[in-house]
């Protein structure tokens, strides 16, 4: 196994110096915004683009890989996000900046598919879950110690945004000078959402408040915590406990879920979860030390929320149908992801900062409400339910190409060798699943 993980040290690398990199644009970003009295709708604004983009840019990005393969594709992305990292210090236009944290995802979400579909093809079908869970740990470790940098370095000038340039650029390197073979491009997923709507409604529906939750916590929660008088590096552990806690979570809760009833363990974490933040509503004013006890505690119920949501899809979904399964996950993930910062900028524009945690609990008791166990019939669960549990990158980015990645998928379905022309029927097919689930009797309520 370490001589597997040692193999991929090159991916892993580049994956820590691309999540350093976001992590610290994140915090940084909003931190800087907010010190200049920035509207929190405009802080929201920028992480929502930067999730349209990574929601969107998948398309593109398989194309790009067609083209000139993954390692060409990898460096000319890795390059447009330092450039547009870096025309942030030249250019003080907020509307500019949508555009260049749209392009960002855009161009992220094309070296995430790159990274991805390496692991997925290079591995054993038998090592797939420990390699997987290796690059969440790598993912997530990446997000915190973008947010640790602050605690060193807590300056909000221009200097940040060249380390975060820095770290962009850097993550070139492990893959440019990597020995391993090009993995075959990867399929694009069908993305049969009609179907799914119907099999799977409560999944989709708890993958979309935990991506509007997520969005949210990862643009705002920096604004949040300045307004209650912390300072840079103060922000930073604030956010750091919350993905921290959340990414050792992931194996205990796990664990729980495979053993008790799943659509129970989301409610209870919704409940929990609207209950617990409501001391931070902006009503009573916390010691540090209970703000960051109570960060760690929403980030273990939040971070936890998407991979048992997939994972309660999938017990409701036959093998065969998972890598379109994942993919659409991801897909509704993102779309809250980009929803959420948005709402909750504008709320607390309205009424103040406590309307983070306000959006919170109103997002948590709207979860809870809709996972009751009667809602779930059991008349589509797979023999095999409940399906193992696989942790997720708390950092909330992922490309398409993870679903294949995904240990619970059979590595048959997730076949990557297709021709130019084979690309471009597939891609076709994709756009008209949609219709064509309407007519194939892929009816049926699974879930409620």
């Amino acid at each position: 196994m370490i001589s597997t993980l040692r193999s991929f040290s090159a991916l892993y690398l580049a994956t820590l110096l691309m999540l350093i990199g976001t992590g610290l644009f994140n915090t940084y970003m909003a931190l800087r915004l907010t010190a200049e009295s920035v509207s929190q709708l405009w802080v929201g604004a920028l992480i929502a683009a930067y999730y349209l983009g990574l929601v969107g840019g998948a398309r593109i990005g398989h194309r790009i890989l067609i083209k000139v393969g993954h390692i060409r594709a990898y460096a000319a992305c890795a390059a447009l996000t330092t450039v547009m990292v870096l025309a942030q210090t030249l250019v003080d236009n907020l509307t500019l900046w949508l555009g260049f944290r749209l392009i960002v995802g855009m161009a992220m979400v094309t070296q995430f598919m790159v990274l991805e579909s390496w692991l997925n093809e290079q591995t054993e079908n038998h090592l797939r879950g420990r390699v997987f869970s290796f690059y969440m740990l790598v993912s997530g470790l990446g997000t915190v110690l973008g947010q640790l940098v602050l605690t060193v370095y807590p300056v909000l000038d221009l200097r940040m945004l060249t380390m975060v340039a820095i770290c962009h650029a850097l993550c070139l390197m492990p893959i440019a000078l990597t020995a391993r073979m090009h993995p075959a491009t990867p399929v694009p997923a069908p993305l049969e959402i009609m179907f799914f709507l119907k099999r799977v409604p409560l999944s989709l529906t708890a993958l979309f408040l935990a991506g509007n939750l997520s969005g949210a916590f990862y643009g705002l929660a920096p604004v949040f915590a300045v307004k209650q008088g912390l300072d840079t590096a103060e922000v930073a552990i604030f956010v750091a406990a919350a993905v921290l806690a959340g990414l050792c979570a992931q194996w205990p809760i796990g664990w729980l879920s495979d053993r008790i009833n799943r659509v129970w363990l989301i409610r209870f974490n919704a409940i929990v979860l609207a209950v617990v933040v409501v001391p931070m509503w902006g009503l009573l004013d916390l010691p540090f030390w209970l703000m960051v006890g109570l960060s760690c505690v929403v980030g273990i119920l939040l971070f936890t929320l998407y991979p048992l949501g997939a994972a309660f899809a999938n017990d409701h979904v036959q093998a065969d149908r998972r890598v379109s399964l994942s993919a659409v996950l991801l897909m509704v993930y993102g779309i809250g992801a980009c929803l959420g910062p948005l709402v909750t900028g504008a709320l607390m524009d309205m009424a103040g900062p406590g309307m983070f945690f306000v959006f919170f609990s109103v997002c948590a008791a709207l979860l809870a409400w809709r996972m009751r166990p009667e809602h779930v019939s059991g008349e589509h669960q797979v023999e095999e339910a409940p399906v193992q549990f696989v942790p997720m990158p708390v950092s909330g980015q992922a490309s398409p190409a993870a679903a294949a990645l995904d240990p619970r998928i059979d590595a048959d379905q997730a076949a990557t060798t297709m021709s130019l022309d084979d690309m471009e029927e597939a891609m076709r097919r994709a756009e008209a699943s949609a219709g064509q689930q309407q007519q194939d009797g892929g009816q049926g309520q699974g879930q409620p």
